[in-house]
């Protein structure tokens, strides 16, 4: 595998198998997405996994694929939150949504870790007391991952959680967060990445993350050179992430496996004599 991150995020659910066939794996992480709290029609409580219930029969292929992931070495991380929300709910009853994570972390107990992608304002206080109860209850191997648009990387302003990541960062509750899956939606440049650089983020915890619909297959060309000039720039680049798995650049939905091998031929110049590209 890579040592850089290759990271699919994984939530439009259309089978995993051509990427755990590749020979040696390219994919680092896969975060599954995406968990929500909320209330169903009875008022109970809940997490679903998209719109339904984790153990729900519709996923049986999900988590048939994302335990040979697994099985092969592959990181799996559950995301949390995202545009779907999930933050309100679960610090609005924070014992009772935390009990049904750990639930799942449980029965489907397939994650490395988690990855807190927060589109919702909660303030510094419940960030933090949530990364501690995480760190608390499954220690430092557990991954902690966290997924910040660019601006919040690049400038010391609140995101859209209500908090400032410096701050976070430069917390002890930020030694706990293993790297930022920066959302560089719009601004997929070395300049920007540079920025999150210059304000003080370690380039080993910044992964350089892209949105599919941002690249056609000509500006994916482009984008792919910039990874390689931030790559010969940073030995300990953090990696690349692409939302998302289904139709991922250069562009076929049918290919999705094409995006990690040439993410990986990128990273790893030295070791990428492989079918697709001999």
């Amino acid at each position: 595998m890579s040592k850089n991150r290759i990271i699919y995020y994984y939530q439009t659910f259309t089978g995993l198998k051509p990427i755990l066939e590749q020979d040696p794996i390219k994919v680092t992480h896969i975060h599954l997405a995406a968990f929500h709290f909320g209330l169903d029609e009875n008022n109970k409580e809940y997490i679903h996994l998209n719109n339904y219930p984790p153990d729900n029969p519709k996923f049986k292929s999900v988590w048939q694929d994302i335990k040979s992931a697994y099985e092969k070495g592959i990181k799996i991380i559950y995301m949390i939150g995202g545009a779907g929300g999930a933050y309100d709910a679960l610090f609005s009853n924070f014992e009772t949504y935390y009990k049904l994570l750990q639930n799942t972390l449980k029965n489907f107990p397939y994650a490395a870790g988690v990855d807190l992608d927060v589109e919702q304002y909660v303030g510094m206080k419940n960030i933090k007391k949530l990364i501690n109860r995480i760190n608390e209850d499954y220690g430092t191997e557990f991954i902690i991952s966290i997924a910040p648009v660019a601006y919040s990387l690049t400038t010391d302003i609140n995101g859209m959680g209500g908090f400032i990541y410096k701050e976070l960062y430069e917390s002890e509750e930020g030694k706990c967060i293993n790297y930022f899956n920066g959302q560089f939606y719009g601004c997929y440049d070395k300049e920007t990445y540079d920025d999150v650089i210059k304000n003080g983020y370690p380039s080993s915890q910044v992964v350089f993350g892209m949105v599919s619909s941002d690249f056609s297959k000509s500006t994916f060309n482009n984008a792919c050179d910039i990874i390689e000039s931030i790559k010969n720039q940073y030995d300990n680049f953090g990696g690349v992430f692409v939302w998302e798995y289904f139709d991922c650049p250069p562009g076929s939905p049918t290919n999705s496996e094409e995006w990690s091998n040439i993410i990986y031929k990128i990273l790893n110049p030295s070791n990428s004599c492989f079918s697709c590209f001999c």
